[in-house]
């Protein structure tokens, strides 16, 4: 399996810290389509302020990735200058989101796992990566909750918003196993004390949204199908190559500009 070569050039800790990364910043992007076509006012500012949290998550870790690797590349080399093979989050992030039911749906399935990484992460030996996790669990915290309470709202309300919630669970559901899918760099951080061992997440992540779902009077999602994944490897859906071209299109059209 290739591998990018930029990726191949990152310590282990700082590949640790730029996958956390780039979900977060993808999802932020995502949710930032959303910016004056939220389905009211309130949400409007809700899904924005989200896409902030994870922002502000996105700047920390790319900036603590790119001092580790110590090759002289910052948040914004990170973020607008690799290339789609380079980035390494997971594909249910970068899943578009063009209804809002498939928003809420990815935001549920994303938030809860959010909550019981960094719940853990706290506890890291690498004192960046717990400060990072303290301040992130907090907003996570919210971040469930929110899409928790959209996904009983729309679950247990009319017949077609019952109907679009089932439909956006099943849409997203197919690229949650990827969450939880160690490999051989993850466990050897989790061996040194560094990582979380995302395979122990599995349980009280689906105890938690099983409750929401039961709450929402909605069905957790059935199917034998399942994405074949590969985003830690910087194997992605056809979606996300417009998703960076949209996000890095300014900062390289004038690398240069200063604003």
């Amino acid at each position: 399996m290739t591998v990018p070569a930029s990726t191949l050039e990152l310590t282990p800790v700082a590949q640790y810290a730029l996958r956390l990364g780039d979900d977060a910043l993808v999802l932020a992007q995502r949710l930032g389509e959303w910016a004056a076509k939220a389905p009211e006012l309130e949400e409007d500012v809700a899904l924005t302020n989200l896409a902030l949290d994870l922002l502000g998550q996105a700047r920390a870790l790319l900036s603590y990735a790119g001092q580790v690797e110590a090759a002289g590349r910052d948040e914004d080399a990170l973020a607008f200058l690799r290339d789609e093979r380079d980035w390494v989050n997971v594909q249910l992030v970068e899943q578009p989101g063009g209804d809002f039911a498939e928003t809420i749906a990815r935001q549920l399935y994303f938030s809860a796992y959010q909550f019981e990484l960094y719940g853990r992460l706290v506890d890291s030996v690498d004192e960046t990566l717990a400060a990072v996790a303290a301040k992130a669990v907090k907003e996570v915290a919210y971040h469930r909750d929110h899409a928790a309470q959209w996904v009983i709202r729309l679950g247990d309300g009319t017949a077609e918003s019952h109907s679009r919630m089932q439909d956006g669970l099943a849409r997203m559901w197919p690229y949650v196993a990827e969450l939880f899918e160690p490999d051989e760099l993850e466990q050897r951080l989790v061996g040194r004390g560094i990582a979380v061992d995302s395979s122990s997440l599995r349980a009280p992540w689906q105890q938690f949204v099983d409750g929401v779902l039961a709450e929402a009077t909605v069905a957790v999602p059935e199917g034998s199908w399942t994405a074949p994944g590969g985003g830690r490897r910087g194997i992605h859906t056809e979606s996300f190559g417009y998703l960076l071209a949209e996000m890095q299109h300014l900062h390289r059209s004038h690398p240069r500009a200063r604003w």
